[in-house]
């Protein structure tokens, strides 16, 4: 049988009727052809195109419609070339530089974009959506995003490369954690302004952790007698309303986003003996109201909150030293003031309400830390004068002397 590369002859051919014509004759793609021609011209013709046919099956072509031009017939010929034997389509590979390239125009620098992001969280900080505490961790972690790829943009970063950001340091899985749902939010807002095409995070892992959270760290009687008598003294106690707040109505410490650097004279009233923690001063944006118990309202009588800044300068430096001296962690003064209160009161439920927690975080990490023995101390801590003036005379009550009570002083700060 003749092979592909066969020439097609073209011969002269009487019909069965007697009428002449031509006809092309060879073998193509393993058949034979034969076809007859009324005129030696249309013969040729389609000679030639069956000579082309058999040529194209020869190097490899082959003839099909198309609306491509010649140079894209030429792209899609070479790309097909160099995805070579790869596992995927051309279609996959296309998609993938689809959804990942972006243009020149789009590009975004890490700092540029960082920047345009905390515009962005700082106008929410404003209406109250977020948090100063959240702002703040924002804009320290993003810090260390530039540093950490300085000089590439935003789609450029891959899953491999945020792996390795979360992870540095040898980070616990809670901070690992933290870290990729700042990147989340910020590739979230990048995709939004297409800098991205999609949120790379998503493909980041994020590890489960097991909350094995035991009682909280609290502090006793003893300590926190000693502590309020060295705050007393330090400087006129101009420290005094910032301790006695914490730790005998258990209001949030963190002096730059915690409660406390957001309460108000106005909002402690004495008069009707309650702490409103209104929803822009309380971490869980719902207000709550503290009872102001007898000594916390000896302290803030004699050292009032008009006079005595409750968050004097440089509380911060202040409250670091005083913390190593006394060994408090961030969060034990209101630990021991929740605790505390557990025990004297005995109710869950309206601990959980003074201190805008639920009950059965109360029940978890607060319950029967303390005697009531020892919470009947802690209540009774008192400032000096008040002491005196109960070893005097002790038929007088802690209530009723408090509410006859006069400024020790107006002290600055």
């Amino acid at each position: 049988m003749p092979t592909t590369n066969s020439s097609f002859a073209v011969k002269p051919y009487k019909n069965a009727s007697g009428t002449p014509s031509w006809r092309v004759s060879g073998w193509l793609f393993g058949a034979r052809v034969r076809k007859n021609f009324a005129t030696r011209e249309e013969a040729g013709a389609e000679r030639i195109a069956l000579e082309v046919r058999a040529a194209q099956a020869n190097g490899g072509f082959r003839a099909a419609a198309t609306t491509l031009t010649d140079p894209q017939l030429r792209d899609a010929e070479d790309a097909f070339r160099r995805i070579g034997g790869r596992p995927r389509s051309l279609a996959f590979y296309l998609e993938y530089a689809l959804l990942n390239h972006r243009e020149h125009e789009r590009e975004q620098t890490i700092g540029l974009a960082v920047t345009s992001y905390l515009a962005t969280k700082t106008k929410e900080r404003e209406r109250g959506l977020v948090s100063e505490c959240q702002l703040v961790a924002i804009r320290k972690e993003l810090a260390v995003l530039e540093r950490y790829f300085p000089k590439d943009t935003v789609s450029s970063l891959c899953v491999p490369g945020l792996v390795g950001y979360c992870e540095r340091g040898n980070a616990s899985l809670k901070t690992y954690n933290n870290r990729r749902g700042i990147l989340s939010t910020f590739f979230k807002f990048a995709a939004q302004q297409d800098w991205v095409s999609r949120n790379p995070v998503e493909r980041v892992p994020y590890h489960r952790i097991a909350h094995k959270r035991g009682s909280a760290r609290t502090i006793t009687s003893a300590t926190a007698q000693t502590l309020m008598a060295f705050v007393e003294d330090f400087e006129g106690g101009r420290l005094v309303p910032f301790f006695a707040l914490s730790l005998f109505a258990g209001i949030r410490p963190c002096v730059r986003t915690g409660e406390i650097s957001k309460l108000r004279p106005e909002h402690i009233r004495l008069d009707t003996g309650v702490i409103h923690v209104e929803p822009e001063v309380a971490k869980t944006g719902m207000k709550r109201n503290v009872t102001i118990q007898p000594n916390l309202k000896a302290w803030l009588l004699a050292y009032p909150v008009d006079k005595v800044r409750i968050v004097p300068r440089n509380m911060q430096h202040l409250r670091a030293t005083i913390a190593k001296r006394f060994d408090l962690s961030h969060d034990v003064m209101r630990h021991t003031f929740i605790s505390m209160f557990v025990a004297k009161f005995r109710s869950m439920g309206e601990a959980a309400l003074q201190a805008g927690n639920s009950e059965s975080i109360i029940r978890k990490h607060y319950l029967d830390l303390k005697s009531p023995e020892e919470a009947e101390k802690f209540f009774g801590i008192v400032p000096r004068a008040v002491a005196a003036a109960e070893k005097k005379n002790d038929v007088v009550s802690l209530a009723s002397f408090a509410a006859g009570m006069q400024p020790i002083s107006a002290c600055g700060g």
